[in-house]
């Protein structure tokens, strides 16, 4: 028996969860899904479910449980290059735009075509399927009936209605949020403060990439403690108002720096890759270049939201200092403060939601300090 990839009691390869899902974290159902995937893998896969939530590390280990020789044995070449996004036969497909395009679905459709060029098969990993929007008709015969070579893992944020017919055709594999709990222990047992962790996993909104960099991020208290602050900030006048605003946007830029030092290295390990193979320039700079900068631009809107979450903390605290200690639960002046505290807190939540949508930031923040201010009462 190989020692590398031993048999469980059905005789079937016991895949080791350890070297191919390492990095996959708090997914326990998903990862179970995944290796019993790989054993009878079939032609499309979606993996769905928030940002940071670990689909890309799956995708990886998937990929090396397909393309290896021995089903996934977590320690040969196919699998270090898989794992490590090199391997030949491991296509991962990027948008180039707001959107995955109909000429980027079309190109997908040929590159399923081509033959493998080591592996028995060759695994096309497509992300951010849920902006396919108009590409979805030109995406659906292939994911439909590649040819028997190839493997498609899609990845997406949600399943939109817009991707019904995809949806349909593909194996499910859903991801939730990292639980809390998961984001503190993976911090905890790589030499972080406990402490610190749970500050960290509190911010997190559940995405280990987030939790990762922001431990290292020596602006990240400082960050926390502003917006905590706003609140004792806000005087009642627009000027006030103006400035906490700015404040807070420039330290949203200064939460970048971490992410940039990340794609610093990056590049310069892609240009000395490069110069050892006797290329002029990185090929593909500007793919990558162009993919830093959504990072960048999803990584600051990531950042404001979750200011607006500690924010929003902040003030259904005071929500709950309005109701007073009192027999019935009320002091004179309660409801009113109840009411103002509750409206508030759903301005706050109205601001995330648009910045979702690619609100005007700075607009946006003007107009919730002049609200929390009381300006417009």
């Amino acid at each position: 028996m190989d020692e590398r990839n031993p048999t469980d009691e059905s005789g079937e390869p016991e895949l080791p969860v350890a070297a191919l899902f390492d990095e996959v974290v708090g997914q326990p159902k998903a990862v179970s899904q995944l290796l019993a995937a790989a054993r009878r893998p079939v032609h499309a896969y979606l993996l769905h479910g928030p940002p940071g939530s670990g689909k890309r590390a799956a995708a990886r280990g998937l990929a090396a449980a397909l393309l290896c020789p021995d089903g996934g044995c977590g320690v040969c070449s196919t699998c270090r290059r898989s794992l490590g996004g090199t391997h030949p036969d491991l296509v991962v497909v990027e948008r180039t735009g707001a959107t995955l395009d109909v000429d980027e679905a079309r190109s997908i459709t040929a590159r399923a075509q081509r033959r493998p060029l080591e592996a028995s098969r060759q695994v096309l990993v497509v992300t951010d399927v849920h902006l396919a929007g108009k590409a979805v008709p030109a995406l659906l015969k292939t994911v439909e009936e590649p040819p028997p070579s190839t493997v498609f893992v899609l990845l997406a944020d949600d399943t939109p209605p817009s991707l019904a017919t995809i949806v349909s055709r593909c194996v499910q594999v859903p991801f939730e949020p990292v639980p809390r709990r998961d984001i503190v222990s993976w911090l905890v047992a790589r030499g972080v403060d406990p402490g610190h962790a749970e500050s960290v996993a509190d911010v997190s909104g559940g995405r280990l990439d987030r939790a990762r960099l922001l431990v290292g991020d020596p602006g990240f208290g400082a960050r926390q403690e502003q917006w905590r602050s706003v609140p004792s900030r806000l005087d009642g006048t627009g000027a006030a108002a103006a400035l906490v605003a700015a404040e807070l946007l420039a330290a949203a830029d200064e939460a970048l720096t971490p992410l940039r030092e990340e794609h610093a290295a990056e590049m310069a390990a892609l240009a000395d890759q490069a110069e050892a193979s006797g290329s002029k320039g990185v090929p593909g700079r500007k793919h990558v270049e162009d993919g830093h900068k959504r990072e960048e631009r999803r990584w600051r809107t990531d950042d404001l939201r979750f200011g607006l979450a500690t924010l929003a903390g902040v003030y259904r605290d005071r929500l709950v200092a309005s109701v007073g200690s009192a027999p019935g639960g009320h002091t004179p002046g309660s409801d009113a403060d109840s009411r103002r505290a509750a409206g508030q807190v759903d301005a706050i939540g109205a601001a995330s939601v648009a910045l979702g949508r690619n609100a005007n930031e700075a607009l946006l923040m003007d107009a919730l300090m002049v609200e929390l201010s009381g300006i417009l009462d």
